[in-house]
């Protein structure tokens, strides 16, 4: 049996910060409160953790770490050890990859590949087509996190359109649907217009304006008109406007929540009038509106008209982001980053720290079922993450850990460090040092 024992943290968990110690047996927590009474088994590894912070392991449900197919820009190894690096011990994979993750024999095979490379503890989803519902029903719920619908622009055939197969999806459905909502016909649009004005030099800052408010309010609204028809199971991913807010409800526990909503780090970070500085590094689909939205998001964060907080992980090549607009990917780097983001917004008196581990760490775990995970409880799985949370650093290449090589944030100051990450009882990053030959786990769902 190996156990470690922390002492002396200050643990954030369901609501409170308190001073505790926490100790870890095998893969699970198992006790927490003082320890001085317990019998400690001989060789327990022991971390003093006074002026720590100490909560659970984030866990990010939307992350594209682009492999199969695309793993010159990443891959689930890479990507994994710069999730652990920020304190993520979970994540869930998008399937636009090469081949698309539509088929449950894709599907499979990027299990086994997670199994095989993963630091952390994973899952996938599988992704809905016009003509794919028979093998999207074939995806056991208790095994597989839920169905990704892109309802905007996306890789090959994977923009679900077809108004008959998104009404059967909708009705049919057994695992929570995850859709992309922006209209495409009003991105089409707009992006005729505007290329007619610029031709394809279109300037940066008119990403907003192209994927504009408009589309992602029909789109978002259309999604949730349908589950509300249907009573599906709907999480509406990146949302990005204050319109979109309207659609969310606040006054029900998440439990009973039938649609639910996340929002991603740079929506909650980045605003408009800063694409003159940044360019294509900060063009996201749905992109980075004004700073009116990013508050409205804010308050729907603390007043849980949102429900999660993630990254929407999507690294390019620094070479393909340099291109010009329309070639430029959409995308970038985040998932080492998303914690001290948050943190730096705690700095800044935005949210509270228990209502980032809510957001990051309990709310996932909640939303998607995910058994014995997202706490500090004894008996669940010890997914931990220790913090400085007053232990200034900048991000430089030097320590970036995307294969991708960079991040929007580099030549930021944050205030607050990851100090260790625990995946399943075991140290898997420690001051900067990663455990490469640790394996995380599939995630199961209670359903």
């Amino acid at each position: 049996m190996s156990s470690i024992l922390i002492k002396n943290a200050t643990i954030v968990n369901e609501g409170r910060s308190f001073r505790s110690d926490l100790l870890i047996k095998d893969e699970l927590i198992s006790a927490i409160g003082s320890t001085d009474n317990l019998n400690v088994p001989s060789g327990t590894k022991r971390i003093d953790a006074t002026g720590l912070l100490l909560i659970p392991g984030v866990i990010d449900d939307q992350v594209h770490f682009r492999e199969p197919g695309l793993t010159y820009k990443a891959d689930i190894y890479s990507e994994s050890r710069a999730a652990v690096a920020g304190g993520v011990t979970s994540f869930m994979d998008m399937p636009n990859t090469n081949p698309q993750t539509v088929t449950i024999d894709i599907l499979n095979e990027k299990y086994r590949i997670g199994s095989e490379n993963s630091l952390a503890n994973y899952s996938f989803y599988i992704g809905a087509t016009n003509t794919n519902l028979n093998e999207v029903m074939k995806a056991d719920s208790s095994e597989v996190c839920g169905i990704k619908v892109f309802m905007g622009s996306s890789t090959g055939n994977m923009l679900v359109d077809n108004e008959n197969a998104l009404k059967e999806l909708f009705a049919k459905a057994l695992l929570p649907i995850a859709a992309h909502c922006e209209d495409e016909p009003t991105i089409r649009r707009n992006s005729e217009i505007y290329r007619g004005k610029y031709g394809e030099n279109v300037p940066i800052k008119m990403h907003p304006l192209i994927r504009s408010r408009k589309a992602c309010f029909l789109s978002s609204s259309l999604a949730v008109n349908l589950a509300r028809e249907y009573n599906t199971r709907l999480h509406i991913l990146h949302l990005s406007t204050a319109d979109e807010m309207k659609l969310f409800r606040n006054n029900l526990p998440l439990k009973q929540k039938r649609i639910t909503g996340e929002v991603c780090v740079h929506h909650l970070w980045f605003e408009d009038s800063m694409y003159d500085e940044l360019g294509t590094l900060i063009k996201w689909n749905p992109a980075i509106k004004t700073r009116f939205d990013r508050d409205a998001l804010i308050k729907g964060v603390n007043n849980n008209l949102i429900d999660i907080v993630a990254t929407d992980h999507a690294p390019h090549t620094i070479e393909e982001k340099r291109n010009s607009y329309f070639k430029a990917p959409s995308g970038g780097p985040l998932i080492q980053h998303s914690l001290v983001v948050m943190l730096e917004l705690w700095h800044k008196k935005v949210f509270s720290l228990e209502k980032i581990v809510e957001k990051m760490c309990h709310n996932p775990a909640i939303l998607f079922n995910i058994r014995n995970r997202g706490f500090i409880r004894e008996g669940y799985q010890a997914d931990l993450c220790l913090i400085d949370p007053n232990n200034s650093w900048s991000v430089s290449k030097e320590n970036i850990l995307y294969k991708c090589g960079w991040s929007p944030f580099e030549g930021t100051t944050f205030s607050s460090k990851v100090v260790t990450t625990i995946v399943n009882g075991t140290i898997v990053y420690d001051k900067g040092i990663i455990n490469d030959d640790y394996r995380g786990q599939r995630l199961l769902f209670n359903r």
